[in-house]
């Protein structure tokens, strides 16, 4: 069976009650409740932390282990060469997604520090971006 991580940076807990204008009316559980129902026949298992070092711990343990991992990083997308250093050193593969179009945002959200250790990056598709990045697992 296929296992995907799906990985949440900071303040990604708040999806639902943060600028819903960017990030919907919909909060990650509740969203998560539909991707598990829709991919029944994949492991698929849902990590939030806004700490760094938790994100990178998590790489860590499924990232030799794992069939994908789903990232958003969040801000830390923009800011963290440590997690990009640990995107680099796991064999697991990993697509970095955004809800929004980071590209339509501020400038100090057009460059990512990750991108270039992904497999491949989605974005601005709302939280389809998830969705979209499991398929490219499959």
């Amino acid at each position: 069976m296929k296992k995907i991580l799906i990985l949440n940076g900071p303040n990604l807990n708040l999806l639902g009650v943060r600028e819903k204008g960017i990030y919907g009316n919909q909060s990650f559980e509740e969203y998560f409740e539909t991707l598990k129902s829709q991919y029944t026949k994949i492991d698929l298992t849902y990590f939030q932390d806004n700490n760094e070092g938790a994100i990178i711990d998590k790489l860590h343990e499924v990232g030799f282990a794992y069939t994908g991992i789903v990232l958003n990083a969040g801000a830390y997308t923009h800011t963290s060469i440590a997690i990009a250093d640990a995107i680099a050193a796991i064999t697991t593969p990993v697509v970095e997604i955004h809800i929004s179009n980071v590209h339509q945002r501020e400038e100090f959200r057009h460059h990512s520090y990750l991108s270039k250790n992904c497999k491949g990056v989605i974005l601005g598709f709302g939280l389809d971006s998830y969705r979209l990045a499991i398929e490219s697992f499959l």
